[in-house]
């Protein structure tokens, strides 16, 4: 705790305090609503899905939950600020992707490995492959999330370079974009472009966090509060009169998903936030000088990356600890017992991810080496990054079954294993 403090009081007086509370805000929230939509029965085999399923008004409390577009945002002003200083002390774009990684990239592997061992072990113990398989796909779910920062990291310095020169036009224009993939997919009419939103739909989000860091779209109540208004407005007409669903995730069954890929009604969600955002960071910044929130803030974030990654595995292992020892009942979803079972559901899930983060925490707090900002090797980073994300990519669409002997597709592995390698070497080349 004592060097959470002195991270705390080592802040520089000009950093921009709201960023990091919006991401620690946004990491309990995907937490706690991923934990909360999960329901379980057990009646001598574990089954289970998504309330959201079962019970269509919770539907609405998405609006509340889905904060991804947050984590761009937020990503997006982050990202900004970091390349454009590194860019004054005379560093490269590469030397900038490969630093900027390395936080993203040493937890999952660490999450990774220690995913495949277990469900080797499960395996070798005689645990039905399709149950470890199961398993594993609820334990891997984050990594979806993962495929779509790490390609707009990827992008940030030509993005950035765009932003400079036209402005708020990029973000208009890649919405634009967003909204003919959804005409695609709704008419049949090359459906299959729709496929390039889970990139343009993020990539304007993220945009908008270059304007709020450079000023473009400043803070206070007369950008903010019009911007969150007109994107709520948009929201409402396009889900209740339009052709969009009101879950902003997934439901199974479902001609049109929001997330997958993302919607014109996604980033009516991610304007109304955005929007928020600014009406609130003055105040919020001033109420963060105060030592106690900003350390609460600052402890969050020195292991988001950890919560993240662990939380649904947090939820695997309570599943199979508190249901089939009837620990815990397993009331119908979305019943009165069911909901007040959730304070108990969430307090053992909690205890559990704390006890995960105690583990790995410290493998994203310890600096990864670091490159020359001057000189750095193109082909390796880029074969590096490409079998990350080709990696990610395959588990992430991958669904629940047998994979392969570790629960997910051994190619996708390897892929990505070797990518985190030839990273890891080019940093210290």
């Amino acid at each position: 705790m004592g060097r959470l403090r002195q991270l705390a009081g080592n802040t520089p007086a000009h950093r921009d305090r709201v960023v990091d509370l919006l991401r620690a805000v946004a990491i309990i929230a995907v937490v706690t609503g991923h934990w909360l939509a999960v329901y379980v029965t057990y009646d001598g085999g574990l089954r289970g899905g998504s309330v959201l399923d079962v019970v269509p008004w919770t539907r609405w409390l998405t609006w509340l939950f889905q904060v991804m577009p947050v984590f761009f945002l937020v990503g997006g002003v982050a990202g900004a600020a970091s390349l454009t200083s590194h860019r004054k002390r005379g560093g490269t774009a590469v030397s900038w992707i490969l630093g900027r990684t390395d936080r993203l990239v040493r937890p999952t592997t660490a999450f990774l490995g220690v995913l495949a061992v277990c469900a080797l072990a499960a395996r070798a113990l005689g645990v039905d492959a399709e149950l470890v398989g199961t398993g594993v796909w609820l334990a891997a779910i984050p990594l979806w999330f993962l495929v779509a920062y790490l390609a707009v990291v990827v992008l940030t310095p030509l993005m950035h370079a765009l932003h400079r020169r036209y402005g708020l036009a990029v973000p208009i224009l890649l919405t634009v974009l967003v909204g003919v993939g959804d005409v695609a997919r709704m008419t049949s009419v090359l459906g299959f472009v729709a496929y390039a939103n889970f990139l343009l739909a993020w990539l304007a989000v993220y945009q908008l966090g270059f304007s709020w860091q450079d000023g473009r779209l400043p803070s206070g109540w007369r950008v903010g509060l019009p911007l969150a208004l007109a994107g709520f407005t948009a929201l409402v007409v396009m889900t209740l009169a339009g052709p969009y669903p009101i879950s902003m995730v997934g439901i199974p069954g479902e001609e049109i998903q929001n997330t997958s890929p993302p919607t014109l009604a996604l980033l009516a969600l991610a304007a109304t936030q955005a929007g928020l955002a600014l009406w609130l960071r003055d105040p919020a910044n001033l109420w963060l000088r105060r030592p106690r929130p900003w350390t609460a803030v600052v402890a969050v974030n020195s292991v988001i990356m950890t919560v993240f990654l662990w939380h649904m595995t947090a939820a695997v292992i309570g599943v199979v600890a508190l249901y089939p020892t009837e620990v815990l009942p397993d009331p119908p979803a979305g019943s009165s017992s069911w909901f007040v079972l959730r304070v108990p559901w969430l307090l053992a899930l909690s205890l559990i991810l704390a006890g995960l983060v105690a583990v790995f925490g410290p493998i994203e707090r310890r600096a990864g080496p670091r490159p020359d900002p001057h000189s750095s090797p193109i082909v390796p980073a880029v074969a590096g990054m490409a079998g990350v994300l080709a990696g990610l990519l395959v588990a992430a669409v991958a669904g629940p079954g047998d994979h392969g002997p570790t629960g997910l597709s051994t190619p996708g592995l390897v892929a990505y294993f070797a990518g985190a390698a030839i990273l890891r070497h080019a940093r210290r080349t």
